[in-house]
């Protein structure tokens, strides 16, 4: 009897064992975790730590405005808010024109830590808003990997991603745009919708419905979400993965998410009235019709099910025709088929520049270049490919989403390089999935050839011990009466057959082990290659992360041989309006500088980066291309009394107005046809020297540009076009200039007051006639004014 008791003893020691190490790593994950979070939040501390707690670019600087407007004076307020500084004299309803996700969760996060007696300014809670959320972005991409790959996938891709340039360039401090939180909701949705794919359990379903509702609160990227999705469940129907767990991942979603998502102001009815969003609705009708002829297969006969089959078949097409004709119905009125302007850029990369041009000019939305991808991601390119072969090795519902999302966010990424933000989490998911699977490789073989002998023989004596103890047993059973032996033997001989079958699977394991392993000089080179590897994308990304993506926007600076030099015109120029201006005066610039304005200088702007509006922006675009007289008419007819112009001529400074300048007459002629864009060029080129056109030199914004800019050095020497600028020495008749920063960056203009000109017109009038037939006498006296 001691043999039996042996292996009992063994098998608990097994178990226990087992149970420790589980536990041993689940804590050590949650440690990695943690300081994985850490590693996100503290890696995007560099701009505060080299500049100051600033808030960086242009749109940000209107969500801090709108949160400090929802911290002071409450969410009922901010629904209803009418903004009058903004689109002067259309101005702008808030509630309803803004994705409210970011500032709803700042404006929390500022409640909560002020009623726990943390007295934080709403800024600095807008300045580390995206470093915190990157922790939680990193956290989700976890428990979506581990989903997909197992747990040493997860902390790969979760490491990744914390470190990766393209989401560090959008989630820095002072990043307060609306990826600071969209990123974590995406990836969160992602993995909900896996979990609940994974479990077929409805409390995660619904709490998907949730997440997908939190991330069309934040950014309008979430179209992607609801696009991607359906691709995928039609992608398993195809191949024959239908189940029940797909139908619960998938059908309350589109219920229950597209009901959350009406409720979004902004959104609305576009929510089930726009193209982006009729592919879910397709989807959700072919999800029912199979999920019923699945049911009717489980309850019918063969003969049956056929006629059935036929019937239902019949009644779906009936269906989905009669859904898509009331689509084509609904679609057939808009111009744009029911598509975004965004979203036509997407499928036709060729619209914008064709169509419109307003969304052609933002830089973001252009194609990216090739070594673009090399910065934004890195090594991750080259790891991309080993992944999605990973993701086949098997391929599990999981692992097609994730294939699927990354071939579709790579087409994305390839059109307009803002998307690249969402390539970033699909290329460290794939990523991490093949650096677990070569780790797994590499340290499985060394383990295997280091410890292959002794486990060997350890397994001939495990096996020795165990026929011997089974012989035991069996001697000692047929000493037993007749009428248990009559029950033993079909117990015995199943015993018997499941262990001969089961030496054979162990042993077939370990013939496949050995001639899976790798000799032990490979695998050891190919980790140290690998580690390596993973050092360089450190030091890439930490570099990036402290100097390409760190520095604001409004503060910028330069490293010369006598050291560091800070440009802070910007603020320089909006203090200067604050501060010198009424508080009624309304500023005209190019839109890029709207909210800025709006935020820094507190002043009323014409138009801003909201967009919205393509003729207000064309009537600035046309007022900046016009001679001075025709632009002093426009301006003043808006009610204009000052005009801000950036140039970097002096100090090299190349994202000025003057390189902007094609885009505002595309966009002024693409409204007013009398402003053609050839009249701006010399032979097909944009110059600005000698060779510049007419019309070019004697537009407003060459005027306000290079007004007294010989003076600078005697020659007029352009840093930016590295040319001698064609119109040197003019003066200006409409405008004077009120303010120019130190380093020239920022120039403020005022208009005349009419008054001015037509008192000149007045004595030229006066004179002639007092030259003819007035005397000296009468010409002096002053006529009374009839309005006093």
């Amino acid at each position: 009897m001691a043999a039996p008791e042996t292996s009992t003893a063994a098998v608990q020691t097994l178990y226990t064992n087992n149970t420790l190490r589980n536990a041993f790593g689940g804590v050590l994950s949650f440690f990695i975790l943690l300081l994985i979070g850490v590693m996100a939040f503290s890696i995007r501390l560099f701009s505060v730590i080299k500049y100051e707690s600033v808030i960086h670019e242009f749109d940000p600087y209107f969500n801090y405005r709108v949160t400090q407007f929802l911290a002071k004076n409450g969410i009922y307020e901010f629904w209803n808010w009418f903004d009058d500084r903004t689109w002067y004299p259309l101005g702008r309803v808030i509630g309803g024109t803004v994705y409210p996700g970011l500032t709803l969760t700042a404006g929390t996060i500022w409640w909560l830590l002020n009623s726990l007696n943390i007295p934080l300014s709403v800024e600095t809670v807008c300045v580390f808003t995206a470093p915190i959320f990157s922790a939680f972005a990193s956290w989700a991409t976890y428990l979506l990997t581990k989903e997909v790959k197992g747990t040493g996938a997860g902390l790969t891709a979760a490491a990744l991603l914390a470190m990766v340039p393209s989401y560090i360039s959008r989630s820095v401090a002072g990043s307060y745009d609306n990826e600071a939180v969209a990123i974590f909701a995406l990836i969160f949705t992602f993995y909900l919708y896996i979990k609940t794919l994974n479990t077929g359990t409805l409390f995660y379903a619904t709490l998907n419905s949730i997440a997908y509702f939190y991330m069309v609160c934040s950014w309008g990227g979430y179209t992607f979400i609801i696009n991607l999705i359906p691709m995928h469940v039609l992608l398993c129907i195809v191949t024959g993965r239908f189940s029940s767990r797909l139908y619960i991942a998938y059908a309350p979603l589109v219920v229950l998410g597209t009901l959350l998502a009406a409720l979004v102001p902004v959104v609305g009815f576009n929510a089930v009235m726009t193209s982006e969003h009729f592919a879910s609705f397709l989807v959700f009708i072919i999800i029912h019709v199979v999920a019923f002829v699945y049911y009717i297969k489980g309850i019918l006969s063969p003969k049956m099910f056929k006629v059935a089959v036929t019937l239902v078949v019949s009644v779906g097409l009936a269906v989905c025709c009669a859904v898509i004709a009331v689509l084509i119905a609904l679609v057939a009125s808009s111009p744009t088929k029911g598509w975004s302007g965004r979203s036509l850029s997407l499928l036709d990369p060729t619209y914008a520049s064709k169509y419109i041009p307003i969304i052609a000019s933002v830089s973001e939305h252009q194609p990216p270049t090739w070594p673009s991808y090399f910065m934004d991601i890195n090594v991750l390119a080259f790891l991309v490919p080993a992944g999605i072969i990973a993701c086949f090795l098997p391929l599990s519902d999981a692992s097609s989403f994730v294939v699927l999302y990354i071939a579709t966010s790579v087409y994305f990424s390839g059109v307009m390089v803002r998307l690249m933000l969402v390539l970033a989490p699909a290329a460290c998911i794939t990523s991490g999935i093949a650096l677990s699977q070569a780790f797994d490789v590499f340290t499985g073989s060394i383990k295997f050839q280091l410890t292959g002998a002794s486990s060997n023989t350890e397994v001939d004596a495990a096996e020795t011990s165990s026929s011997t103890a089974e012989s035991q047993t069996d001697a000692v059973k047929t000493e037993k009466p007749e009428e248990t032996a009559k029950n033993r033997p079909s117990r015995k001989s199943k015993k018997k057959e499941r262990e001969h079958g089961e030496k054979p699977s162990t042993k077939a394991k370990a013939e496949k082990k050995r001639l899976l392993a790798l000799p032990l000089e490979s695998s050891v080179i190919s980790l140290l290659l690998l580690v390596l590897l993973g050092a360089f994308y450190v030091v890439h990304c930490v570099w990036a992360a402290a100097e390409a993506y760190s520095a604001p926007s409004i503060v910028l600076t330069s490293h010369s041989h006598d050291g560091l030099h800070v440009f802070d015109d910007f603020r320089e120029a909006y203090a200067w309006l604050r501060h010198n201006t009424d508080v009624d005066d309304k500023v005209a610039s190019w839109w890029d500088y709207g909210y800025q304005t709006t935020a820094m200088a507190n002043r009323t702007v014409i138009v801003d980066n909201n967009t919205w509006n393509n003729t207000h922006i064309a009537t600035v675009g046309t007022a900046m291309s016009s001679p001075e007289r025709a632009a002093w008419e426009i301006f003043h007819s808006l009610d204009v009394k000052y005009v801000l112009v950036v140039f970097g001529g002096l100090v090299g400074y190349p994202s000025d107005d003057i390189n902007k300048f094609l885009w505002m007459v595309r966009i002024g002629g693409g409204v007013f046809p009398h402003i053609k864009e050839p009249d701006y060029l010399r032979d097909g080129q944009y110059r600005i020297d000698s060779q510049a056109t007419p019309t070019m030199l004697n537009c407003l914004m060459y005027k306000l540009s290079y007004y007294r800019f010989v003076e600078t050095d005697g020659k007029g020497f352009d840093r930016v076009r590295q040319t001698e600028i064609g119109k040197k020495y003019f003066k200006l008749t409409h405008f004077e200039e009120a303010f120019t920063t130190h380093h020239w960056m920022v120039r403020i203009y005022k208009l005349k007051p009419p008054k001015n000109r037509i008192r000149g017109k007045t004595k030229k009038s006066k004179s002639k006639t007092s030259s003819t037939t007035s005397s000296p006498k009468r010409s002096g006296t002053k006529k009374k004014n009839p309005w006093q």
